[in-house]
């Protein structure tokens, strides 16, 4: 019952994906470009009729997914989603190596924004617009996308949203998981739209507005030309885009709060407001620094604030090349690679949070030295936070590390210098896109070897999933239960 109600949900989500290529598939047609419409009709005619077949098949009686369904179901998802994404790249030709076209898929669907084309803007607008969709899918997840939808397979869907959700707690907002994950897509539709609009009325076309709103609320960094944002020479779009980002970054379980008047919640959050302090922070020091750069603080401000916004929510996108920045400045933004954004939020990194609770617990170690009997414990928002959550975060920050690690002795193999291959590494688990060296703002991936692209992909996917739901595959224990 439970592999028939797997397959079901994995056709149901592959389906949701293709009908997703729709967009892309007008704009081939309108473009009159044979390869594309070819690229996305096939697709979609293949995968809209097996899930369409998995729904004719019946609806299931109640299954609710156990733990390690839910893992096994998220990370085969996201792999087979990916390879599905790969598909049109390598049908219209932009890519004729397979392992490039799916390391810019896993790179869209996981909202990385690293790329392996150096000239985006000779794109055909169907591939620029699919690059787009893949991280709109992603940002929110495409599995929780499919929770809400899976009661029409009679399926249980909290498993699959704890497997995908990041940070280190979930929050079910409403009792209903589905209602959850309803909420969370609409309020991610919401501001995507208000950021569209924003962006037409700052000068953007729509195309350019709707792939950069995209992007920017999947903290993503895919865009349609070569010089990112900087393309642009807009203040106005550069602090809507810097706005959006740091919206993005943040819980969204807040904006529901918000929207039931529940604001003593989002005063209190001790994670969003560690979160905005290190923009803050990060900002007038990034400003201070580049000052002699540009004319005035505003504009010093204007351009280290999206820099930093971009960096810490793992967006990626740039309005200038930081590498060129000094020293102090690079050193800041190599700082925040190793934060990220919120839990609950579409940023990648380690999250603040797990940063704020081991903060606290080292103040917490400190104090226990000096008072040996007496008992301390972490706040959070104001209440006492589980003990089991910091040996959760401590596994996880180790884990994170050791991936970051392996990754950067891989691509060191390949000639790449040290400086490099961290940034490399740190930008892929952390799904951050540009870094410094080989892979900063202005250059791309396509010169590294085919092995380090499939590794950097495997780490894209494990950091987008929280690493455990990935790891725990390679446990011997989860194969025998």
């Amino acid at each position: 019952m439970k592999r028939r109600i797997l397959i079901k949900i994995l056709a149901l989500l592959l389906g949701l994906i293709a009908l997703s290529m729709i967009p892309s598939l007008f704009l081939a047609i309108a473009d009159h470009h044979e390869q594309s419409i070819r690229a996305f009709l096939y697709p979609i005619l293949v995968c809209t009729s097996s899930a369409l077949l998995a729904l004719m098949l019946g609806r299931s009686s109640q299954v609710f997914l156990n733990a390690g369904d839910g893992f096994l179901l998220v990370s085969l998802a996201w792999f087979l989603t990916s390879i599905l994404g790969s598909i049109p790249f390598i049908v219209t030709g932009v890519v004729s190596n397979p392992v490039d076209a799916l390391f810019e898929s896993v790179s869209g669907f996981t909202t990385t924004g690293a790329t392996i084309f150096a000239d985006v803007e000779t794109l055909p607008r169907a591939i620029l617009f699919w690059r787009a969709m893949t991280h709109w899918l992603g940002g929110m997840g495409i599995v929780v996308l499919t929770v809400a939808l899976i009661p029409l397979l009679g399926v249980g869907g909290f498993q699959l949203l704890k497997a995908e959700a990041p940070g280190p707690e979930k929050d079910k907002i409403t009792p209903k998981i589905t209602a959850t994950a309803k909420i969370l897509w609409f309020i991610y539709i919401g501001l995507t739209a208000l950021e569209v609009v924003l962006l037409i009325i700052g000068g953007m076309n729509w195309f350019d507005a709707v792939t950069h709103a995209f992007a920017t609320m999947a903290t993503g960094g895919f865009g349609t030309k070569n010089a990112s944002i900087a393309y642009y020479n807009s203040a106005w779009i550069d602090w809507v885009i810097t706005i959006f980002m740091i919206l993005a970054g943040m819980n969204f379980s807040l904006y529901y709060r918000a929207l039931q008047g529940k604001f003593q919640d989002i005063i209190k959050n001790t994670e969003l407001k560690v979160y905005l302090a290190i923009i803050i922070i990060a900002s007038l020091l990034i400003a201070l620094t580049l000052l002699p750069k540009y004319n005035t603080m505003a504009e010093a401000l204007r351009f280290s604030s999206f820099q930093v916004a971009s960096i810490l929510t793992t967006t990626g996108f740039a309005t200038a090349d930081f590498d060129l920045w000094p020293s102090f400045a690079k050193a800041v933004l190599l700082i925040l690679m190793f934060i990220g954004g919120c839990s609950g939020s579409t940023g990648g990194g380690i999250k603040v949070v797990r940063h704020v609770v081991l903060f606290k617990q080292a103040g917490n170690e400190i104090r226990r030295l000096l008072h040996p009997r007496g008992v301390f414990s972490i706040q959070l928002n104001g209440r006492v936070g589980r003990k089991d959550v910091v040996y959760g975060v401590a596994g996880f920050v180790f884990l994170y590390l050791a991936l970051v690690f392996t990754v950067t002795m891989v691509v060191t193999i390949s000639g790449a210098d040290l400086i490099s291959a961290l940034s490399t590494a740190l930008v892929t688990v952390g799904n951050i896109g540009p870094g410094f060296g080989i892979v900063g703002p202005s250059q791309n991936y396509t010169n590294y070897p085919d092995y380090v692209k499939l590794v950097c992909s495997f780490a894209m996917i494990a950091g987008r999933l929280e690493l455990w739901t990935v790891f725990i595959l390679f446990t011997p224990e989860f194969w025998r239960r």
